[in-house]
Protein backbone atom coordinates (compact mmCIF):
# COMPACT_ATOMS: atom_id res chain seq x y z
CA UNK A 1 0.00 0.00 0.00
CA UNK A 2 1.27 3.41 -0.69
CA UNK A 3 -1.31 4.85 1.78
CA UNK A 4 -1.25 4.84 5.95
CA UNK A 5 -3.54 6.41 8.09
CA UNK A 6 -2.40 6.81 12.13
CA UNK A 7 -3.96 8.75 14.70
CA UNK A 8 -2.73 11.21 17.57
CA UNK A 9 -3.12 14.17 19.42
CA UNK A 10 -2.49 17.45 20.04
CA UNK A 11 -2.09 19.84 22.61
CA UNK A 12 -4.48 22.60 22.91
CA UNK A 13 -4.64 24.44 26.12
CA UNK A 14 -5.46 21.01 28.46
CA UNK A 15 -7.40 19.45 26.00
CA UNK A 16 -5.95 16.59 23.59
CA UNK A 17 -7.99 17.25 20.18
CA UNK A 18 -7.52 14.26 17.73
CA UNK A 19 -4.93 14.48 15.42
CA UNK A 20 -5.39 11.71 11.80
CA UNK A 21 -1.45 11.63 10.82
CA UNK A 22 -1.74 10.72 7.17
CA UNK A 23 1.05 9.16 5.38
CA UNK A 24 1.25 8.81 1.34
CA UNK A 25 3.90 7.57 -0.72
CA UNK A 26 3.34 8.13 -4.58
CA UNK A 27 6.03 8.69 -7.51
CA UNK A 28 8.12 11.95 -8.58
CA UNK A 29 11.16 13.64 -7.26
CA UNK A 30 12.47 12.14 -3.84
CA UNK A 31 11.25 14.97 -1.03
CA UNK A 32 8.97 15.17 2.38
CA UNK A 33 6.82 17.51 2.76
CA UNK A 34 4.54 18.07 6.11
CA UNK A 35 1.41 19.81 5.78
CA UNK A 36 -1.28 20.83 8.20
CA UNK A 37 -0.25 23.84 9.72
CA UNK A 38 2.86 22.39 11.45
CA UNK A 39 5.16 24.54 13.62
CA UNK A 40 8.91 24.72 13.13
CA UNK A 41 9.56 21.62 15.72
CA UNK A 42 6.97 19.81 13.89
CA UNK A 43 8.94 20.71 10.63
CA UNK A 44 11.92 19.67 11.48
CA UNK A 45 10.48 15.94 12.59
CA UNK A 46 11.52 14.66 8.99
CA UNK A 47 14.80 15.24 9.79
CA UNK A 48 14.85 13.31 12.83
CA UNK A 49 12.35 10.57 11.37
CA UNK A 50 14.84 9.87 8.80
CA UNK A 51 17.49 9.42 10.91
CA UNK A 52 15.92 7.33 13.49
CA UNK A 53 14.90 5.34 10.17
CA UNK A 54 17.75 4.50 8.70
CA UNK A 55 20.12 4.26 11.98
CA UNK A 56 17.15 1.61 13.45
CA UNK A 57 17.88 -0.28 9.85
CA UNK A 58 14.96 0.45 7.76
CA UNK A 59 15.06 1.68 4.34
CA UNK A 60 13.93 5.46 4.09
CA UNK A 61 11.73 5.41 0.86
CA UNK A 62 13.63 7.40 -2.40
CA UNK A 63 10.22 8.50 -3.30
CA UNK A 64 7.79 11.41 -2.89
CA UNK A 65 6.35 11.14 0.36
CA UNK A 66 3.70 13.63 1.87
CA UNK A 67 2.42 14.02 5.59
CA UNK A 68 -0.89 15.33 6.28
CA UNK A 69 -1.67 16.37 9.71
CA UNK A 70 -5.33 16.51 9.76
CA UNK A 71 -7.30 18.65 10.94
CA UNK A 72 -5.58 21.19 8.61
CA UNK A 73 -6.30 24.53 10.55
CA UNK A 74 -5.53 23.12 14.04
CA UNK A 75 -1.69 24.44 15.18
CA UNK A 76 1.21 21.48 15.65
CA UNK A 77 3.86 21.91 17.82
CA UNK A 78 6.67 19.80 19.63
CA UNK A 79 7.96 16.87 19.08
CA UNK A 80 5.13 14.37 19.74
CA UNK A 81 4.47 14.08 16.57
CA UNK A 82 7.75 12.07 15.41
CA UNK A 83 6.76 8.69 16.46
CA UNK A 84 3.52 8.08 14.05
CA UNK A 85 5.26 10.00 11.39
CA UNK A 86 8.10 6.96 11.35
CA UNK A 87 5.38 4.44 11.86
CA UNK A 88 3.36 6.16 8.71
CA UNK A 89 6.18 5.80 6.40
CA UNK A 90 6.94 1.98 7.66
CA UNK A 91 3.45 1.20 7.12
CA UNK A 92 3.14 2.99 3.96
CA UNK A 93 6.42 1.36 2.17
CA UNK A 94 5.14 -2.17 3.30
CA UNK A 95 7.84 -2.38 6.38
CA UNK A 96 5.18 -2.09 8.70
CA UNK A 97 1.87 -4.41 8.84
CA UNK A 98 -0.69 -1.39 9.30
CA UNK A 99 -3.83 -3.57 9.99
CA UNK A 100 -3.69 -2.97 14.34
CA UNK A 101 -2.59 0.57 13.69
CA UNK A 102 -6.14 1.82 13.97
CA UNK A 103 -6.47 0.92 17.35
CA UNK A 104 -3.42 2.36 19.07
CA UNK A 105 -2.59 6.26 19.30
CA UNK A 106 1.35 7.15 19.33
CA UNK A 107 2.85 9.46 21.07
CA UNK A 108 6.90 10.31 20.65
CA UNK A 109 9.72 12.16 19.77
CA UNK A 110 12.56 10.29 18.17
CA UNK A 111 16.00 10.48 18.66
CA UNK A 112 18.45 10.58 15.78
CA UNK A 113 19.05 6.55 17.09
CA UNK A 114 15.59 5.72 17.05
CA UNK A 115 15.22 5.83 20.60
CA UNK A 116 11.82 7.75 22.00
CA UNK A 117 12.04 10.30 24.11
CA UNK A 118 9.35 11.77 26.44
CA UNK A 119 7.47 14.52 25.96
CA UNK A 120 5.05 17.42 27.95
CA UNK A 121 1.11 17.31 28.24
CA UNK A 122 0.54 13.26 27.87
CA UNK A 123 -1.76 13.44 30.55
CA UNK A 124 -4.88 14.85 28.66
CA UNK A 125 -3.66 12.68 25.49
CA UNK A 126 -3.82 9.56 27.83
CA UNK A 127 -7.47 10.80 28.54
CA UNK A 128 -9.21 11.58 25.15
CA UNK A 129 -7.25 8.14 24.15
CA UNK A 130 -9.28 6.42 26.60
CA UNK A 131 -12.80 8.06 26.03
CA UNK A 132 -11.62 7.24 22.47
CA UNK A 133 -11.46 3.39 23.23
CA UNK A 134 -7.91 3.02 21.46
CA UNK A 135 -4.85 1.94 23.51
CA UNK A 136 -1.65 4.19 23.27
CA UNK A 137 1.98 3.78 22.83
CA UNK A 138 4.69 6.07 24.49
CA UNK A 139 7.62 6.51 25.49
CA UNK A 140 8.95 4.63 28.38
CA UNK A 141 9.47 8.10 30.45
CA UNK A 142 5.60 9.01 30.13
CA UNK A 143 4.06 6.00 31.35
CA UNK A 144 3.80 6.58 35.17
CA UNK A 145 2.13 10.02 34.54
CA UNK A 146 -0.54 8.36 31.58
CA UNK A 147 -0.75 5.44 33.64
CA UNK A 148 -2.69 7.38 36.25
CA UNK A 149 -5.70 7.45 33.81
CA UNK A 150 -7.91 4.24 35.22
CA UNK A 151 -9.06 1.85 32.11
CA UNK A 152 -6.31 2.89 29.81
CA UNK A 153 -4.06 0.33 27.94
CA UNK A 154 -0.85 2.12 27.63
CA UNK A 155 2.68 0.34 26.09
CA UNK A 156 5.42 1.92 27.14
CA UNK A 157 8.78 1.92 24.58
CA UNK A 158 12.24 2.80 24.96
CA UNK A 159 12.76 2.36 20.84
CA UNK A 160 11.09 2.58 17.62
CA UNK A 161 12.35 -1.17 16.95
CA UNK A 162 10.32 -2.30 20.06
CA UNK A 163 6.80 -0.77 18.79
CA UNK A 164 7.71 -1.96 15.45
CA UNK A 165 8.18 -5.27 17.12
CA UNK A 166 4.64 -5.32 19.14
CA UNK A 167 3.04 -4.12 15.89
CA UNK A 168 3.94 -6.72 13.73
CA UNK A 169 3.16 -9.63 16.60
CA UNK A 170 6.56 -10.34 17.43
CA UNK A 171 8.06 -9.18 20.99
CA UNK A 172 4.83 -7.84 22.29
CA UNK A 173 5.16 -4.60 24.81
CA UNK A 174 4.02 -4.71 28.48
CA UNK A 175 1.05 -2.98 29.20
CA UNK A 176 2.19 -0.66 31.70
CA UNK A 177 0.25 -0.82 35.41
CA UNK A 178 0.83 1.32 38.26
CA UNK A 179 2.22 0.59 41.78
CA UNK A 180 -1.15 1.64 43.35
CA UNK A 181 -4.98 1.82 42.56
CA UNK A 182 -4.92 4.18 44.69
CA UNK A 183 -1.89 6.46 46.07
CA UNK A 184 -1.84 7.26 49.75
CA UNK A 185 -2.59 10.93 50.39
CA UNK A 186 0.30 12.39 50.91
CA UNK A 187 1.12 12.79 54.70
CA UNK A 188 0.92 16.13 56.25
CA UNK A 189 4.08 18.41 56.67
CA UNK A 190 3.33 21.51 57.93
CA UNK A 191 0.48 21.40 61.01
CA UNK A 192 -2.26 23.75 62.80
CA UNK A 193 -0.69 22.46 65.65
CA UNK A 194 2.54 24.63 65.16
CA UNK A 195 0.51 27.90 65.24
CA UNK A 196 -0.20 29.31 68.68
CA UNK A 197 -2.95 31.84 69.48
CA UNK A 198 -4.59 33.82 66.81
CA UNK A 199 -7.44 32.35 67.87
CA UNK A 200 -9.89 34.69 65.00
CA UNK A 201 -6.93 34.29 62.04
CA UNK A 202 -7.31 30.02 62.87
CA UNK A 203 -10.87 30.27 62.66
CA UNK A 204 -11.16 32.38 59.34
CA UNK A 205 -8.49 29.73 57.75
CA UNK A 206 -11.18 26.93 58.92
CA UNK A 207 -14.01 28.81 57.27
CA UNK A 208 -12.37 29.83 54.31
CA UNK A 209 -11.25 25.77 53.41
CA UNK A 210 -14.87 24.95 54.38
CA UNK A 211 -16.50 27.02 52.04
CA UNK A 212 -13.40 27.61 49.61
CA UNK A 213 -13.71 31.05 50.41
CA UNK A 214 -10.59 34.09 49.51
CA UNK A 215 -9.16 35.37 52.49
CA UNK A 216 -7.00 38.74 53.36
CA UNK A 217 -5.00 39.13 56.38
CA UNK A 218 -4.04 42.33 57.38
CA UNK A 219 -0.69 42.44 59.99
CA UNK A 220 2.27 43.67 60.68
CA UNK A 221 5.66 41.71 59.69
CA UNK A 222 6.63 38.43 61.87
CA UNK A 223 2.58 38.04 62.93
CA UNK A 224 2.25 34.73 61.62
CA UNK A 225 0.26 35.51 57.87
CA UNK A 226 2.65 33.40 55.87
CA UNK A 227 2.79 30.15 58.43
CA UNK A 228 -1.26 30.58 58.34
CA UNK A 229 -1.45 30.33 54.76
CA UNK A 230 1.03 27.66 53.81
CA UNK A 231 -0.90 25.44 56.23
CA UNK A 232 -4.19 25.97 54.45
CA UNK A 233 -3.54 23.17 52.25
CA UNK A 234 -3.25 20.73 55.16
CA UNK A 235 -7.04 20.97 56.02
CA UNK A 236 -8.76 21.36 53.13
CA UNK A 237 -10.57 18.12 51.77
CA UNK A 238 -8.98 15.13 50.05
CA UNK A 239 -9.56 15.50 46.02
CA UNK A 240 -11.52 12.99 43.94
CA UNK A 241 -9.80 11.22 40.94
CA UNK A 242 -11.37 13.85 38.65
CA UNK A 243 -10.30 16.71 40.22
CA UNK A 244 -6.83 15.15 40.93
CA UNK A 245 -6.40 14.40 37.22
CA UNK A 246 -8.00 17.84 36.13
CA UNK A 247 -4.83 19.56 38.36
CA UNK A 248 -2.28 17.08 37.09
CA UNK A 249 -2.93 17.88 33.46
CA UNK A 250 -2.57 21.80 34.31
CA UNK A 251 1.06 20.27 35.35
CA UNK A 252 1.82 18.49 32.97
CA UNK A 253 1.03 21.28 30.02
CA UNK A 254 2.87 23.19 32.11
CA UNK A 255 6.53 21.27 32.16
CA UNK A 256 6.30 17.60 32.43
CA UNK A 257 9.87 17.64 33.62
CA UNK A 258 8.60 19.19 37.08
CA UNK A 259 5.37 16.62 36.85
CA UNK A 260 6.13 14.03 39.57
CA UNK A 261 3.11 11.45 39.60
CA UNK A 262 3.56 10.33 42.89
CA UNK A 263 2.13 13.15 44.43
CA UNK A 264 -0.58 13.76 41.78
CA UNK A 265 -3.65 13.52 44.54
CA UNK A 266 -1.64 16.13 46.81
CA UNK A 267 -3.68 20.35 46.32
CA UNK A 268 -0.82 22.47 45.04
CA UNK A 269 0.33 25.86 46.75
CA UNK A 270 1.53 28.38 44.82
CA UNK A 271 3.72 31.32 46.64
CA UNK A 272 4.74 34.10 43.56
CA UNK A 273 6.94 36.56 44.13
CA UNK A 274 5.19 40.07 44.13
CA UNK A 275 7.61 41.20 41.20
CA UNK A 276 5.71 38.11 39.02
CA UNK A 277 4.22 39.73 35.74
CA UNK A 278 1.21 39.73 34.63
CA UNK A 279 1.70 36.84 32.10
CA UNK A 280 3.44 34.64 34.75
CA UNK A 281 0.47 34.97 36.57
CA UNK A 282 -2.51 34.40 34.51
CA UNK A 283 0.05 32.81 31.75
CA UNK A 284 0.44 33.29 27.93
CA UNK A 285 3.91 33.28 25.57
CA UNK A 286 3.57 32.68 21.70
CA UNK A 287 2.17 28.92 22.60
CA UNK A 288 0.35 29.63 25.82
CA UNK A 289 1.62 28.29 28.65
CA UNK A 290 -0.41 28.14 32.12
CA UNK A 291 0.37 30.57 34.99
CA UNK A 292 -0.08 30.41 38.53
CA UNK A 293 -3.09 31.02 38.79
CA UNK A 294 -4.02 27.53 36.50
CA UNK A 295 -1.16 25.90 38.41
CA UNK A 296 -2.54 26.39 41.28
CA UNK A 297 -6.49 25.13 40.53
CA UNK A 298 -7.71 23.51 42.44
CA UNK A 299 -5.45 24.14 45.55
CA UNK A 300 -4.29 27.98 46.89
CA UNK A 301 -2.94 30.63 45.57
CA UNK A 302 -0.95 32.51 48.32
CA UNK A 303 0.09 36.19 47.55
CA UNK A 304 2.13 38.06 49.99
CA UNK A 305 3.04 41.32 50.48
CA UNK A 306 -0.50 42.18 48.41
CA UNK A 307 -0.09 46.37 48.25
CA UNK A 308 3.37 45.08 46.28
CA UNK A 309 2.01 44.03 43.44
CA UNK A 310 1.84 45.81 39.69
CA UNK A 311 -1.59 47.09 39.89
CA UNK A 312 -2.28 45.72 36.93
CA UNK A 313 -1.17 42.38 37.65
CA UNK A 314 -3.59 42.38 40.26
CA UNK A 315 -6.35 43.81 38.34
CA UNK A 316 -6.04 40.17 35.84
CA UNK A 317 -7.23 38.09 38.89
CA UNK A 318 -11.04 39.35 38.96
CA UNK A 319 -11.98 37.31 36.12
CA UNK A 320 -10.38 34.00 37.36
CA UNK A 321 -12.15 34.45 41.12
CA UNK A 322 -15.46 35.32 39.32
CA UNK A 323 -15.63 32.38 36.83
CA UNK A 324 -12.46 29.94 37.61
CA UNK A 325 -11.47 29.85 34.10
CA UNK A 326 -8.60 32.09 32.59
CA UNK A 327 -8.63 32.78 28.36
CA UNK A 328 -5.43 33.89 26.63
CA UNK A 329 -6.19 34.88 23.69
CA UNK A 330 -3.05 35.10 20.50
CA UNK A 331 -3.11 36.40 17.26
CA UNK A 332 -3.79 33.19 15.09
CA UNK A 333 -6.01 30.72 18.68
CA UNK A 334 -7.36 31.16 22.21
CA UNK A 335 -6.74 28.61 25.20
CA UNK A 336 -8.69 28.32 28.08
CA UNK A 337 -7.16 27.36 31.12
CA UNK A 338 -8.92 26.62 34.40
CA UNK A 339 -8.13 28.67 37.28
CA UNK A 340 -10.39 27.70 40.63
CA UNK A 341 -8.05 28.45 42.96
CA UNK A 342 -8.22 29.24 46.97
CA UNK A 343 -6.63 33.20 46.90
CA UNK A 344 -5.28 33.59 49.93
CA UNK A 345 -3.65 36.93 50.28
CA UNK A 346 -1.18 38.76 53.08
CA UNK A 347 -0.57 42.88 53.38
CA UNK A 348 1.10 44.69 56.13
CA UNK A 349 -1.90 48.29 57.73
CA UNK A 350 0.45 50.18 56.35
CA UNK A 351 3.86 51.00 54.38
CA UNK A 352 6.64 50.68 57.28
CA UNK A 353 4.08 47.77 58.10
CA UNK A 354 4.16 48.81 62.32
CA UNK A 355 0.55 50.38 62.15
CA UNK A 356 -1.49 49.39 65.53
CA UNK A 357 1.69 46.71 66.69
CA UNK A 358 2.08 48.91 69.85
CA UNK A 359 5.73 49.68 69.23
CA UNK A 360 5.16 53.06 68.48
CA UNK A 361 7.50 53.11 65.49
CA UNK A 362 4.62 53.71 63.31
CA UNK A 363 5.36 57.02 62.07
CA UNK A 364 3.07 57.08 58.50
CA UNK A 365 0.66 59.62 57.76
CA UNK A 366 -2.30 59.17 57.29
CA UNK A 367 -2.28 60.18 53.25
CA UNK A 368 0.72 57.53 53.10
CA UNK A 369 -1.54 54.87 54.76
CA UNK A 370 -4.29 55.45 52.62
CA UNK A 371 -1.82 55.53 49.17
CA UNK A 372 -0.64 52.10 50.65
CA UNK A 373 -3.97 50.57 50.57
CA UNK A 374 -5.28 52.41 47.34
CA UNK A 375 -2.93 49.94 45.36
CA UNK A 376 -5.30 47.07 45.52
CA UNK A 377 -8.27 48.41 43.57
CA UNK A 378 -11.57 48.67 44.91
CA UNK A 379 -13.23 45.81 42.32
CA UNK A 380 -10.57 43.24 43.63
CA UNK A 381 -10.81 44.02 47.35
CA UNK A 382 -14.91 43.37 46.54
CA UNK A 383 -14.21 39.86 45.94
CA UNK A 384 -12.26 38.71 48.45
CA UNK A 385 -14.65 37.24 50.49
CA UNK A 386 -12.86 37.50 54.04
CA UNK A 387 -10.67 40.27 55.44
CA UNK A 388 -8.88 39.54 58.63
CA UNK A 389 -6.38 41.48 61.13
CA UNK A 390 -3.61 39.35 62.32
CA UNK A 391 -2.83 41.15 65.95
CA UNK A 392 0.72 40.46 67.11
CA UNK A 393 1.00 38.34 69.84
CA UNK A 394 2.28 38.84 73.39
CA UNK A 395 6.03 38.25 73.58
CA UNK A 396 5.71 35.72 76.43
CA UNK A 397 3.73 33.27 74.02
CA UNK A 398 6.07 33.10 71.66
CA UNK A 399 9.04 32.05 74.27
CA UNK A 400 6.99 29.84 76.93
CA UNK A 401 5.94 26.51 76.35
CA UNK A 402 1.84 26.81 75.66
CA UNK A 403 -0.44 25.68 78.35
CA UNK A 404 -3.02 23.85 76.27
CA UNK A 405 -2.12 21.92 72.88
CA UNK A 406 -3.73 23.65 69.71
CA UNK A 407 -5.58 21.52 67.50
CA UNK A 408 -4.14 19.56 64.58
CA UNK A 409 -4.66 19.92 60.64
CA UNK A 410 -6.28 16.63 61.18
CA UNK A 411 -9.18 17.58 63.86
CA UNK A 412 -9.56 21.04 61.88
CA UNK A 413 -9.98 19.48 58.34
CA UNK A 414 -12.71 16.40 59.68
CA UNK A 415 -14.64 19.72 60.44
CA UNK A 416 -13.86 20.87 57.18
CA UNK A 417 -15.07 18.09 55.13
CA UNK A 418 -18.10 17.49 57.21
CA UNK A 419 -19.12 21.29 56.06
CA UNK A 420 -17.88 20.35 52.57
CA UNK A 421 -20.68 16.92 52.86
CA UNK A 422 -23.75 19.03 54.03
CA UNK A 423 -22.85 21.84 50.84
CA UNK A 424 -22.57 19.38 48.43
CA UNK A 425 -25.68 17.21 49.46
CA UNK A 426 -27.64 20.62 49.33
CA UNK A 427 -26.45 22.35 46.12
CA UNK A 428 -24.02 20.07 44.51
CA UNK A 429 -21.02 22.56 44.92
CA UNK A 430 -19.04 24.54 47.72
CA UNK A 431 -20.97 27.92 49.01
CA UNK A 432 -17.99 29.92 47.09
CA UNK A 433 -19.66 29.36 43.90
CA UNK A 434 -23.28 30.33 44.47
CA UNK A 435 -24.62 32.72 42.12
CA UNK A 436 -27.43 35.27 41.69
CA UNK A 437 -30.81 33.53 43.00
CA UNK A 438 -29.85 30.39 44.26
CA UNK A 439 -27.72 32.54 47.50
CA UNK A 440 -31.02 33.63 48.49
CA UNK A 441 -32.47 30.52 48.27
CA UNK A 442 -29.46 28.37 49.93
CA UNK A 443 -27.87 31.39 52.45
CA UNK A 444 -31.20 33.17 53.63
CA UNK A 445 -31.23 34.82 57.36
CA UNK A 446 -33.74 34.57 60.05
CA UNK A 447 -35.53 38.22 60.63
CA UNK A 448 -32.99 39.38 63.12
CA UNK A 449 -30.12 38.50 60.47
CA UNK A 450 -31.58 39.99 57.65
CA UNK A 451 -32.08 43.58 59.42
CA UNK A 452 -28.60 43.33 61.13
CA UNK A 453 -27.55 42.71 57.39
CA UNK A 454 -29.25 45.88 55.86
CA UNK A 455 -27.78 47.97 58.64
CA UNK A 456 -24.38 47.13 57.92
CA UNK A 457 -24.78 47.70 54.62
CA UNK A 458 -26.34 51.40 55.18
CA UNK A 459 -23.46 51.70 57.59
CA UNK A 460 -20.13 50.65 55.84
CA UNK A 461 -21.55 51.50 52.10
CA UNK A 462 -20.83 47.71 51.32
CA UNK A 463 -21.64 46.80 47.58
CA UNK A 464 -24.05 44.09 46.51
CA UNK A 465 -21.08 41.52 46.07
CA UNK A 466 -19.84 42.58 49.77
CA UNK A 467 -23.75 41.57 50.56
CA UNK A 468 -23.30 38.53 48.93
CA UNK A 469 -20.34 37.23 50.28
CA UNK A 470 -21.54 38.19 53.17
CA UNK A 471 -23.98 35.55 53.03
CA UNK A 472 -21.97 32.99 51.43
CA UNK A 473 -19.50 33.26 54.18
CA UNK A 474 -22.39 33.04 56.82
CA UNK A 475 -23.96 30.10 54.82
CA UNK A 476 -20.31 28.27 55.56
CA UNK A 477 -20.73 29.60 59.35
CA UNK A 478 -23.85 27.32 59.86
CA UNK A 479 -22.27 24.55 58.09
CA UNK A 480 -19.74 24.50 60.10
CA UNK A 481 -22.28 24.33 63.01
CA UNK A 482 -24.42 22.09 60.96
CA UNK A 483 -27.29 24.50 61.46
CA UNK A 484 -29.73 24.10 58.53
CA UNK A 485 -30.02 27.80 58.72
CA UNK A 486 -28.45 31.21 59.10
CA UNK A 487 -28.79 32.87 62.10
CA UNK A 488 -28.22 36.42 63.38
CA UNK A 489 -24.76 35.10 65.17
CA UNK A 490 -23.84 33.93 61.64
CA UNK A 491 -24.27 37.16 59.91
CA UNK A 492 -22.74 39.46 62.67
CA UNK A 493 -19.70 37.01 62.41
CA UNK A 494 -19.34 37.29 58.55
CA UNK A 495 -19.59 40.52 58.55
CA UNK A 496 -16.95 41.00 61.52
CA UNK A 497 -14.52 39.37 58.70
CA UNK A 498 -15.43 42.89 56.07
CA UNK A 499 -12.53 44.73 57.88
CA UNK A 500 -11.25 46.90 54.78
CA UNK A 501 -14.70 47.48 52.72
CA UNK A 502 -14.54 51.42 52.12
CA UNK A 503 -17.95 53.73 52.27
Amino acid sequence: MSLAILYSRAQEGIQAPLVTVEVHLSNGLPGLSIVGLPEMAVRESKDRVRGALINSQFEFPARRITINLAPADLPKEGGRFDLPIALGILAASNQLTSEPLSHYEFSGELALSGELRPIGGILPAALTARDAGRSLILPEENAAEAGLVNGLQCYPAKHLLEVCSHLNSLNQLTAYKSATDKPAEPRLRLDMADVHGQSQARRALEIAAAGAHSLLYIAPPGTGKSMLASRLPGILPPMNEEEALECAAVHSVANHNTFRPASWRQRPFRAPHHTASAAALVGGGSNPKPGEISLAHRGVLFLDELPEFDRHTLEVLREPLENGQITISRANRQVDYPSRFQLVAAMNPCPCGHLGDGSNRCHCTLDRINRYRMRISGPLLDRIDMHVEVPRQPLKLNHQRPTKQEEPSETIRRRVIDAREIQLERQGCTNQVLQGVQIEQVAAPDRAGSELLHRAIERLGLSMRAYHRILKVARTIADLEASPKVETSHISEAIGYRRLDRS
